[in-house]
């Protein structure tokens, strides 16, 4: 354990380093930012862990859909289990700790090193990660396991990013104070590809070449997509997942019924996301703000916009 921790740190400290919204640290690590919190985590999701060909993981940068598409694919694998969707585990249980995340709960920085039990998982046995293609686990690439990624429009990440980054308990109490007039050099690191699993590019371009090379282990999805018609994606995630519904559950309105009780609306009423925390330091409550199309126009001039188009 201290091994670890001590080539952990070494490394830590060789690495190029960034703050995001201020106080947030980032290290460079394989060409990916990467929270400072996540580096043990990472490396050990990256040589120990074994994929199985049933797993179903769910991939996506921070900010673009995660909470909502883990509720998802959560509801619609364990649809017969949980059929009475009045008592479904969402009510009770924040998606975070549904859809256990690779970097932040399962190979987290504060364990001991040592290999999680996964193993008991029932199949399909569902995660996430906000970790590239081309860095995930060479289990997870060469197995029959499958990917669902969703991306979103860079310019609604960023000001999802900027608004969540800005609220978490890392800030408080330490004397920070955010100016939120300096959103034009946080854009414009942005457009750098530092922030959290930074660069957008790399990231998109990553799953989406793969789900265009390999349409069976990937599913790219857009966040535009998925808030435009739902219900078609929906059940193209059903069916690229394994669990399709049938003619008989269309009928029944069962892929309405999921629709609605995953939408950020009800998400966000229920009260085991107005609060608590996950990941140790965010706020459930925080995950839920806007969720729109184009929020962007709110706070980004067109002379940031156009910087980025010639970024």
């Amino acid at each position: 354990m201290e091994e670890l921790e001590d080539k952990v740190k070494q490394l830590g400290n060789s690495l190029p380093k960034e703050s995001w919204v201020g106080a947030f640290p980032l290290i460079l690590y394989q060409e990916l930012w990467l929270p400072s919190r996540a580096l043990k985590a990472t490396i050990l999701f990256q040589t120990q862990f074994e994929a199985y060909d049933t797993d179903i993981i769910l991939a996506s940068l921070p900010k673009t859909g995660t909470t909502w598409l883990k509720s998802l694919l959560y509801t619609i694998v364990n649809r017969n289990i949980y059929s009475d969707f009045t008592k479904h585990p969402l009510h009770t249980e924040n998606a975070h700790k549904l859809v256990h995340h690779f970097e932040y709960t399962i190979y987290d920085n504060n364990s001991d090193g040592t290999q999680p039990n996964l193993a008991k998982l029932s199949p399909p046995r569902l995660f996430a990660t906000h970790i590239p293609y081309l860095s995930l686990p060479k289990s997870i690439r060469s197995s029959k396991s499958r990917i669902i990624y969703v991306c979103r429009n860079p310019l609604d990440t960023f000001i999802s990013s900027w608004h969540f980054y800005s609220q978490i308990d890392l800030y408080k109490g330490k004397g920070y104070e955010l100016d939120h007039n300096m959103i034009e050099k946080h854009f414009g690191m942005f457009c750098e590809g530092k922030f959290p699993f930074g660069p957008y590019d790399d990231h998109v371009l990553g799953f989406w070449k793969e789900s265009v090379q390999n349409p069976n282990k990937v599913l790219f999805l857009e966040y535009e997509g998925l808030k435009e018609d739902p219900k078609a994606h929906v059940k193209k995630m059903a069916e690229f997942a394994g669990y399709p519904f049938s003619e008989e559950e269309e009928n029944k309105g069962i892929i309405d019924d999921i629709i609605k009780l995953c939408s950020l609306e009800s998400l966000k009423e229920m009260e085991v996301n107005k609060k608590g925390n996950y990941f140790g330091y965010f706020e459930n409550k925080n995950l839920f703000r806007k969720g729109q199309v184009g929020d962007w126009t709110n706070y980004l001039s067109p002379s940031l916009v156009k910087s980025f188009d010639q970024n």
